[in-house]
C-alpha cells in the first residue's frame, strides 16, 4: 500500500503509482505485502536519525522484515522533497523519481546492499531500469559521480548550470 503524507503531492498519481510498484515489485521477485511512505524531508531525517543514527534527510529508506511473516515483507519511506529536488537536478519527472526510487527501495528490501555487494546490485538495477523504461537508476548516478541525496542533487544542477 501506497500512503502519500505530504500536502505538495497533488502532481502523482496514487493509482499510477501503485501499478508501478506492482509491476517493479513482481521484476525483483519479491513476495509479500510491502508499506510505502511518501513523505517531506522532516520525516525521512527523523526515521535517518532513529535507524540509522544518521541526522539528515535522505531520499529512500528501507526496512525489510526481519522474516516474512503473514506475508510481508517489509516498508520504504520515501522523501517527496528530496525525489523533488533530485528530479529537477536530473531533468525528469517527479513521477519518474519516485518510481526509480521504489525501485531502489525494493531491491533492498530483497536483502541486495549495494554498499557490501560486488556490483550485483548496481547490475540487477540497471537491468530493470531498462525494462521498467526509468531514467538513469541511483546506483548509476553514482557511479557517474552525480550521486544521490540532496547534496548530489545540488552538485548536478550546478554543473548543469554551468555548462
Amino acid at each position: 500500500m501506497i500512503r502519500i503524507d505530504h500536502p505538495d503531492a497533488g502532481t502523482l498519481s496514487k493509482a499510477g503509482l501503485t501499478r508501478f510498484f506492482n509491476r517493479a515489485r513482481a521484476a525483483v521477485g519479491l513476495d509479500g505485502e510491502v508499506e510505502v511512505l511518501l513523505a517531506d524531508d522532516a520525516t525521512l531525517r527523523r526515521l535517518n536519525r532513529s535507524f540509522r543514527n544518521k541526522n539528515k534527510a535522505t531520499d529512500v529508506l528501507s526496512f525489510p522484515a526481519a522474516e516474512n511473516p503473514d506475508g510481508y515483507a517489509g516498508d520504504l519511506a520515501i522523501s517527496l522533497d528530496t525525489a523533488a529536488r533530485q528530479a529537477d537536478a536530473f531533468g525528469h519527472s517527479l513521477r519518474d523519481e519516485v518510481r526509480i526510487l521504489l525501485l531502489h527501495g525494493l531491491l533492498h528490501l530483497t536483502g541486495m546492499d549495494h554498499e557490501a555487494d560486488r556490483g550485483e546490485m548496481a547490475a540487477r538495477e540497471g537491468e530493470l531500469r531498462r525494462e521498467l523504461r526509468l531514467p538513469v537508476t541511483l546506483i548509476e548516478r553514482a557511479a557517474s559521480g552525480s550521486g544521490s541525496g540532496s547534496g548530489s542533487a545540488r552538485d548536478a544542477a550546478r554543473r548543469r548550470r554551468s555548462a
